[in-house]
């Protein structure tokens, strides 16, 4: 999808991002510790400007304090201290987290700490009001509230950022949310077509139905620019998410392929096919075929510029994506 309006340029490192004060090694936990190896910080240097948050801190609990745990079951449970089940901070931290959100909201992603019955944000031990056995079931209080009111917002548990596919997902989904920030409030049709026409082929590569569902939205005159928008976005961020394939790498690439046809001959585009298909059928790596499109996009810089984000998908020097 090709566009003349002009846009702002993706923004580029370092962007603000969100993340457990206890991940960057403040003495904040129960214990008067830090966490900070539990985060590839090593991995993400140049990258992202913290905010830092401790909702524990946050409504007044000392450094150290009793630890406190999640009781009840997944329809309903509450943040209790481990030793004394009536110390319920809950309210508290809910009060804490909706606080936060107007802020966080500025942000481009979060980084919460793994395992937290605060700041964790997938199978936090659970216990039963009936048993001490606990269960990996559940989301933090804090992470709960601002998920719950920043829905497209990208998070991560910060344990998982050492897999460094689900980490280069993660980094991807934020620079183009600090993108999508930058335009969301100055937005008209054309912009938004503008937008997506940049993240066109990297969408497609992750999630075709998601492109697909985008395209036709962006195409329903009848959807005002507000609800167009809110739309837009939420198909945006869940589908790139979802993993990207041999398959879905291979059909992008000849999509570009099928671009470059006016304007490269014979040999070059027989040669860039048989190197796609190689890569498709786990004969080649990724980087192979990716190197020839670049050769020869760069001859053509209009769709250079479509293919950029797919071909880079992080603008940052030492993004490995």
């Amino acid at each position: 999808m090709a566009s003349s309006v002009e846009i702002p340029r993706r923004p580029q490192a370092p962007i603000e991002v969100g993340i457990s004060q206890c991940l960057t090694g403040a003495a904040v936990r129960y214990d008067g510790s830090g966490a900070r190896v539990e985060c590839p910080h090593a991995e993400l240097d140049g990258l992202f400007n913290y905010h830092t948050f401790c909702p524990e801190v946050g409504i007044g609990m000392p450094v150290p304090r009793p630890p406190i745990r999640l009781l009840g079951d997944t329809a309903s449970y509450r943040l209790v201290a481990v030793h004394d089940s009536s110390v319920d901070k809950t309210d508290e931290i809910e009060a804490f987290g909706r606080a936060q959100v107007a802020s966080i909201a500025n942000l481009a992603g979060y980084i919460f700490m793994h395992n937290s019955p605060s700041c964790g944000l997938n199978g936090v031990k659970l216990y039963a009001h009936e048993s001490v056995r606990a269960r990996r079931r559940a989301t933090g209080i804090f992470a709960r509230t601002v998920t719950a009111s920043l829905t497209e917002l990208p998070v991560a548990d910060a344990n998982r950022l050492f897999d460094a596919r689900l980490r280069e997902n993660f980094v991807m989904r934020t620079f183009i949310y600090a993108h999508w920030q930058n335009i969301a409030e100055d937005l008209n049709t054309p912009h938004l077509r503008a937008f997506h026409s940049r993240y066109d082929f990297l969408l497609m590569a992750h999630s075709p139905a998601a492109n697909q569902a985008i395209e036709r939205l962006l195409h329903d005159s009848n959807t005002d620019i507000e609800n167009q928008a809110s739309s837009y976005i939420r198909l945006l961020m869940d589908g790139l998410q979802q993993p990207t394939t041999r398959k879905s790498h291979a059909n992008v690439m000849s999509h570009l392929q099928e671009s470059l046809k006016k304007h490269l001959d014979s040999t070059d585009l027989q040669n860039l096919g048989e190197t796609i298909n190689a890569y498709q059928r786990g004969e080649q790596p990724l980087h192979a075929p990716l190197a020839l499109l670049k050769q020869h996009l760069r001859t053509v810089p209009t769709l250079y510029d479509l293919a950029r984000t797919y071909l880079k998908p992080i603008p940052h020097p030492q993004a490995t994506l």
